[in-house]
């Protein structure tokens, strides 16, 4: 377990399952789930990441920090890691549980100004735990030509979500490959889209 990654005290902590909860009943589709995803998607959505060539990682919406605790015990020190939050008191808790991981504070529409600040040119996979989905056109495109552009050749776009296939149709109008992965120990059903090879004449940011 790397440093990044070390468990901390819980005593006297409001558990996650009941901030995300109060998050969601709050901002009801701003949030993707009622509770954060099971160690079962954490683990599944990284799967098959090949961690010897990898360089860079970022995380859009990481909430509480089920998937970041993956990603962080995974990723060689060769590997730049990237956490992106908008929620103050999701930062806070990532913070807590991650010393020393690099957890940004910000809307993932502001993502190209984050890569620039810390001199990222390209990055192997986006994970996603937003429901970019239900975002609005413009800001959702925004986010996904900063993708587009960032992207390696062999990276992936990963978009978890909690209603399975259903954005299948839409993914494959952005992207030439997506998969979707089911994850059958979860509550609610979970799953993810695995994304790669981008249509770049997709995308309208007018």
């Amino acid at each position: 377990m790397t440093k990044n990654s070390r468990k901390v005290s819980t005593r006297g902590r409001t558990p996650d399952w009941l901030l995300f909860f109060g998050k969601f009943l709050r901002h009801g589709v701003a949030i993707s789930s009622f509770v954060p995803s099971s160690t079962f998607v954490a683990r599944a959505v990284v799967r098959n990441i090949d961690w010897n060539n990898c360089r860079c990682v970022v995380e859009l919406g990481a909430g509480t920090g089920p998937i970041t605790e993956v990603i962080l015990k995974l990723a060689p020190p060769t590997c730049k890691v990237v956490i992106l939050e908008r929620d103050p008191d999701f930062c806070d808790r990532l913070r807590e549980r991650f010393p020393g991981a690099d957890i940004v504070q910000a809307d993932a529409v502001e993502i190209e100004r984050v890569l620039d600040e810390r001199g990222i040119d390209k990055v192997d996979h986006f994970i996603c735990g937003l429901p970019l989905p239900s975002f609005p056109r413009k800001p959702a495109h925004k986010i996904l030509d900063v993708v587009f552009r960032r992207m390696t050749e062999t990276g992936t776009f990963r978009q978890l979500t909690h209603m399975p296939y259903v954005y299948y149709g839409m993914y494959r109008r952005y992207f030439d490959k997506v998969r979707f992965s089911f994850v059958l120990r979860n509550f609610p059903p979970a799953g993810f889209y695995t994304c790669q090879v981008p249509r770049h004449g997709s995308l309208n940011l007018s």
